[in-house]
């Protein structure tokens, strides 16, 4: 078998559920990403492809980055699961925390597809979670917010020992589980050296405020 592959949105949960993986000693070789074609962003994290190539880079890790269209999600996904096992590897490790639901639609389709379903983060505080992401050297920006749970002020926030204690006062999930946050990962134990962005410009989606962020010149990307 040729290791485990990761279901990877950029985030910071993304980059825990790897930290973790690689601690108990699974051999991640293959990040996985569904993108919008049509925006060739990263839906809801509205990040934009080249970043999490450049992510990649920094992590070493291989990237296989999917565009689809909503409605084509499911079956995308189950192509590319059955081409993972095809390729002889072991599992699938997903960064979900508390949404059974979420987890379930995950599991079904990674378990018929013959690969173990690995979820290093599930069912722990979310308080805990990020907090373990914080002290481990964890850094990230908010790229979008749900502005009916949080105001503008929070996007492009960084993700640090202040975000703690500024998040918990807020009333909402600590991880954003339930939508509330969006977050670009760009440093922490994961990478061999910081991602290097800058901020672009804002807009409105939905209910929610997203922020472009655009790769720094020179960045590496890996495909």
């Amino acid at each position: 078998m040729s290791g485990y592959a990761l279901m990877w949105s950029g985030g910071k949960d993304s980059v825990l559920a790897l930290h973790r993986a690689r601690t108990r000693g699974l051999p991640v070789t293959r990040l996985l990403n569904f993108y919008d074609a049509a925006t060739r962003r990263v839906r809801f994290h509205a990040t934009r492809i080249e970043l999490l190539r450049a992510q990649a880079e920094a992590a070493g890790v291989t990237l296989t980055a999917v565009g689809t269209t909503w409605p084509e999600m499911e079956a995308r996904l189950g192509e590319e699961l059955r081409r993972l096992r095809e390729e002889g590897f072991s599992g699938v490790v997903l960064g979900d925390i508390h949404l059974t639901d979420v987890r379930a639609w995950y599991e079904e389709r990674v378990t018929a597809a013959g690969l173990e379903h690995v979820e290093p983060l599930w069912a722990e505080p979310p308080a805990a979670l990020l907090r373990e992401f914080v002290e481990s050297g964890g850094r990230a920006v908010l790229t979008c917010v749900e502005l009916a749970r949080l105001d503008q002020t929070w996007l492009g926030r960084l993700v640090d020992e202040r975000f703690l204690e500024d998040i918990e006062g807020a009333g909402v999930d600590a991880c954003g589980e339930n939508g509330e946050f969006h977050t670009f990962a760009f440093a922490g134990p994961v990478f061999r050296g910081p991602v290097g962005w800058r901020p672009g410009g804002r807009h409105s989606e939905g209910g929610f405020l997203q922020l472009d962020l655009l790769l720094t010149p020179g960045t590496r990307q890996r495909r």
